[in-house]
């Protein structure tokens, strides 16, 4: 493994492996964001946000753990299966002797995966003998195999939730089973998973979209919300307060997947404020990769998002 693939930052990750690259260092800022919103509902009964979306229930075993399998390989960003993960563990149904949910991790080989951030992780089972799960969460990571895909496939078929976090979405999109539906990814995703996946329909500015058994968050947080929303689904509105509640997370996106819209627009790239042209990251222009079209100077955060702008520049000229 080189220090290349190690690289803590998203903007490290996006030249090594552009369409998972994440900034491991904008979780902080983006909980703070999140965390200044309004509180969650606490179990005395204090008002939250009663934003209605479809109840759509999911009926959990009369006996036993609904099986969780967090599907990771190298360079999976840590909040994405770390945050869902909280969620998960943190469940508590007092009518209930066995643990809501038995949570483990899955890749394709049980080697030792280097993480965002340089944690390690060794994977509990591999994809030839982990448990058959019922509800599957895919973070942001490298390019997946297509054992993995295949194993995507076979798995998603008798799951309640297959959910994709982050820049997941591009390997759930990689299996075919998106094609016709709609879905979200990070919102500096969404000009390369438009052009990648032209049959999924791409939802800007969504907390998380669900069809039918698969879902998809959107960047790093999001992935809390949508595993609130799966407890919901399962044990109700009350179970997944309290689940909030106990994690001290203020947010309240899991209850309205339209709470996304900051995200809905792009930035707005200027001469004194430079972003670059396919993600929205800032630029330096002294140094950043860049583009002519039609006598305008584009700007570029690595090779690579100069290469897919260089592919289709009129695909991003009529956005800026």
């Amino acid at each position: 493994m080189n220090a290349q693939t190690n690289m803590i930052s998203w903007r490290g990750l996006l030249r090594t492996a552009p369409e998972f690259g994440l900034l491991a260092a904008i979780t902080l800022t983006v909980l703070g964001q999140l965390f200044a919103s309004s509180p969650a509902k606490a179990p005395n009964g204090s008002e939250g946000n009663q934003s209605a979306v479809k109840t759509d229930p999911l009926k959990p075993p009369a006996q036993g753990s609904i099986p969780v399998a967090f599907l990771i390989s190298e360079g999976a960003q840590i909040i994405d299966f770390a945050g869902p993960w909280e969620v998960f563990q943190d469940v508590n149904v007092p009518s209930r002797q066995d643990n809501p949910f038995r949570l483990y991790t899955v890749a394709e080989t049980k080697k030792p995966i280097r993480t965002s951030g340089g944690m390690q992780v060794v994977p509990e089972y591999t994809i030839a003998n982990a448990p058959a799960p019922k509800v599957i969460v895919i973070p942001a990571q490298s390019e997946p195999s297509s054992a993995v895909l295949d194993w995507l496939r076979k798995s998603s078929k008798t799951t309640d939730v297959t959910m994709s976090v982050c820049t997941g979405a591009f390997v759930l999109a990689k299996t075919g089973l998106l094609d016709g539906k709609s879905a979200t990814t990070f919102h500096g995703a969404f000009e390369r998973f438009a052009m990648k996946f032209p049959d999924v329909q791409l939802k800007r500015g969504a907390r998380f979209v669900e069809n039918g058994n698969l879902a998809t968050a959107g960047g790093l947080s999001s992935g809390i919300d949508l595993a609130l929303r799966v407890v919901e689904r399962y044990y109700g509105r009350e179970v997944a307060e309290k689940t909030a509640y106990t994690m001290e997370y203020q947010g309240q996106g899991w209850t309205d997947p339209n709470s996304n819209n900051a995200y809905a627009t792009a930035l707005t790239s200027t001469s004194d404020h430079p972003l670059c042209a396919v993600c929205g990251m800032d630029v330096d222009p002294k140094i950043a990769a860049k583009s002519v079209f039609n006598g305008t100077t584009y700007y570029f955060c690595s090779d690579d998002d100069k290469k897919t702008f260089d592919a289709a520049p009129e695909r991003f000229v009529t956005k800026q």
